[in-house]
């Protein structure tokens, strides 16, 4: 009888210490952004516990940055029946994952609990909740635009992003529910938020164009100037930082030392536009250029890009703030 008790008792304490390992594995793995390696440690771990909350929690956290939506939606659902009280994250993350796989009824019922009022109906939430800013594939380069936000984690994209992202002008895409930052609209700071996923691609095609414009008043009517099937055009020159979109490209230009220094007016420009066609955009250009004297235009460039595939391997999701090690990704083109 002793000797069996004493043979459980060990069993027990190496049971436990093998639980210690994993657990320290499974929030290691997490923490460098090996995120296959982590949901498979966490779901080990709920093999010995199945009723751990957290654990539930954390499995689908990994599967929310492995874009599983089924997987994070069940992990946070078990997640919030077990926990003893209110967590909003369990609720936002599941939330987040109803909304992907458009279980709208779901997505309400979470979204009420955590207190944030959202179109009532059936159908897609299509609401105002304000401006706000994301970047684009965090785990690549990291581009930020303006965004429309029509659900709590669901924006139109406002920018005319660059065709390297995947993305375009109107695109609808998952955000994440926390900020990783503040940036200045304008009028206010508002916060920024990482892409998860594109949701919807938009009608409007990318196009580059490299125009020469006499002075300011040239380009505000090239970006004011209406064509049917323009959505948008933006002047990347002035709205983008860092980033030569002529070299880029491959249209032969000098670079003047004032176009770094000086506040002169920079005569060439490069002009993003969402189109539905090349001649849209053409259409556009010749009204713009019959208008004005001087005004040209020197090439009209369309590149459609896959969006980039996910990098694992590092925490692309946490913000400078949580971090101290700054694992966040570079902004390569920032409005």
């Amino acid at each position: 009888m002793q000797w069996t008790f004493h043979i459980a008792a060990e069993m027990t304490e190496t049971s436990q210490e093998t639980l210690a390992t994993l657990h320290a594995r499974a929030y290691d793995a997490m923490h460098r952004g090996d995120l296959r390696e982590a949901s498979s440690a966490f779901e080990r771990l709920l093999m010995h516990c199945p009723d751990r909350s957290h654990y539930h929690y954390m499995r689908g956290l990994a599967h929310k940055y492995l874009m599983d939506w089924p997987v994070s939606l069940h992990h946070n659902l078990r997640a919030i029946e077990l926990s003893d009280e209110m967590d909003e994250a369990e609720h936002w993350n599941a939330a987040i994952a109803a909304t992907a796989l458009g279980e709208w009824t779901q997505a309400r019922r979470l979204w009420a609990a955590c207190g944030v009022r959202v179109q009532e109906g059936d159908g897609p939430i299509e609401g105002n909740h304000g401006v706000a800013v994301v970047r684009l594939n965090p785990w690549d380069a990291g581009e930020t635009v303006f965004v429309q936000r029509i659900d709590p984690v669901r924006a139109r994209l406002l920018n005319v992003p660059l065709p390297e992202s995947g993305h375009r002008f109107g695109d609808i895409v998952l955000h994440d529910g926390a900020a990783t930052g503040r940036r200045f609209d304008g009028e206010r700071d508002v916060p920024v938020f990482n892409e998860l996923e594109r949701l919807v691609v938009s009608e409007f095609q990318t196009f580059v164009v490299f125009v020469s414009s006499p002075g300011p008043d040239d380009v505000m009517a090239l970006l004011e100037a209406a064509a049917p099937g323009i959505g948008y055009t933006e002047d990347w020159t002035s709205s983008i930082r860092n980033y030569c979109m002529r070299c880029s490209y491959g249209t032969p230009h000098l670079h003047s030392e004032q176009d770094d220094t000086s506040d002169d007016w920079q005569l060439e420009r490069s002009l993003g536009i969402a189109a539905q066609s090349r001649h849209s955009v053409e259409t556009l250009l010749r009204g713009w250029m019959a208008q004005g004297s001087g005004r040209s235009v020197a090439a009209i460039e369309a590149r459609e890009c896959p969006v980039p595939e996910h990098q694992e391997g590092w925490n692309w999701w946490v913000g400078p703030e949580d971090e101290d090690d700054g694992d966040e990704a570079p902004d390569t083109s920032a409005r």
